[in-house]
């Protein structure tokens, strides 16, 4: 199919990647072919090689192209409190907004009994062990607020209580710059849970 439709063949592979779908895909494919064959071979040889060159941080599990990431070996960080997130791209998001300054662990999936991962199968191990032996003194849990991140974040409440730590859960509400009419009822109501003084 491929020799046929070389076209078609990207794009069916790029649209598997989250988020894009068959008419990003085929806009990628011909913006590509625009670019010139050096900027195509470079894309490729680059995505090529991610699994050679990208392991997860022996410390949080992020990934990186070193044994230790360069959140994890930076002196100037706290090293009290850890923020728990699903995925590496979380981390990246919440580095973006600049105003974090601790450490994370990343989880790499979340609870999803429907999908065989229970409690039972569930990485919990290396992040008990990490609060324990880091003296953490708070744990803010940012999974997403998903049935499945609900269900991990109140998962990780209830196995990280008996250590002791402070447990805090990041805030959900109306976007800045969003428009009340088009926020759904759950986020309205967390919203309005967590109001805080003016």
């Amino acid at each position: 199919m491929s020799d046929d439709d070389p076209i078609g063949a990207a794009v069916k592979l790029l649209a598997r990647l989250p988020g894009v779908g068959e008419k990003s895909a085929r806009r990628m494919a011909y913006s590509l072919l625009a670019s010139g064959p050096q900027f195509a071979k470079a894309l490729g040889d680059a995505v090529a090689s991610l699994p050679e060159r990208v392991r997860k941080c022996s410390v949080c599990g992020t990934y990186t192209g070193r044994e230790t990431c360069n959140i994890c070996s930076d002196p100037q960080r706290t090293d009290d409190i850890l923020c728990v997130v699903a995925r590496p791209w979380e981390l990246d998001a919440l580095e973006r907004a600049g105003s974090f300054r601790g450490r994370y662990h990343v989880l790499h999936t979340l609870l999803d009994p429907l999908s065989g991962l229970g409690p039972e199968q569930f990485p919990l191990d290396p992040l008990l062990a990490r609060v324990e032996s880091a003296h953490t003194s708070e744990v803010i849990v940012a999974t997403p607020p998903t049935v499945e991140g609900e269900a991990t974040a109140l998962f990780l409440a209830e196995a990280l209580r008996p250590l002791g730590v402070k447990l805090s859960r990041i805030a959900s509400g109306v976007p800045h710059g969003g428009d009340l009419e088009f926020v759904d009822p759950i986020t309205l109501g967390r919203a309005l849970e967590g109001r805080r003084g003016l």
